[in-house]
């Protein structure tokens, strides 16, 4: 569980503990998070089509605590789930980014690469545009050797998304730890992506 804080301490903020990498992608930019951003964030978390692929949707404090938690890993390590705006548009429409998992995950370590977006900026192109960004930025500017993501086995928008990004499906699927293993949500896929054949279809 990660701990509760408030949004004047996301307000404040703390001072980067290494350089901050932030980006603009053609329609986006992927930043740090604002104070700004904690309400529409704790109205997405709550929303249950955005939380159908996820346990249960997230109660206020939660939300901050995890929002809190987010750009904390961010000013440490100077990348992580970026909060995403339009560019001349709307201020916060989700996060995407790259994350260390903190589940005791079969393939752990690794660091993944996740999205979420509220349900107005669907079906735009958003997700994939703006994870493109972030694997960039993890092979390019980070040189992460492999990123991964994983989904429910029944989400098959967040496949699809992976699989545009040219990410691939690895055999068989995973149980996620946390869930019971009759868990509707418990069944697991799991894509991976070397930072060789990112490099290899850029040029």
């Amino acid at each position: 569980m990660l701990t509760a804080v408030s949004s004047e301490v996301i307000a404040a903020g703390e001072p980067p503990r290494t350089p901050l990498i932030e980006f603009n992608t053609q329609r986006l930019r992927l930043r740090q998070w604002r104070a700004g951003d904690i309400k529409p964030f704790i109205a997405m978390s709550g929303n249950p089509k955005v939380m159908e692929f996820l346990p249960d949707v997230m109660p206020p404090g939660d939300s901050r605590a995890v929002a809190r938690r987010i750009r904390s890993l961010i000013a440490e390590r100077g990348w992580g789930l970026w909060a995403v705006e339009e560019i001349g548009g709307a201020p916060f429409i989700g996060f995407v980014g790259l994350h260390v998992p903190s589940a005791e995950l079969p393939f752990a370590p690794c660091v993944e690469i996740g999205w979420r977006l509220a349900p107005p900026f669907w079906g735009q192109g958003y997700a994939t545009e703006a994870a493109f960004g972030a694997l960039k930025a993890g092979f390019e500017r980070i040189d992460l050797d492999e990123i991964i993501s994983f989904t429910a086995r029944l989400n098959r928008r967040s496949e699809a998304v992976m699989q545009r990004l040219g990410m691939q499906r690895q055999p068989g699927t995973f149980r996620l730890p946390g869930l019971p293993p009759d868990h509707p949500l418990s069944e697991h896929v799991l894509y991976r992506l070397q930072r060789t054949d990112w490099l290899n279809a850029q040029v």
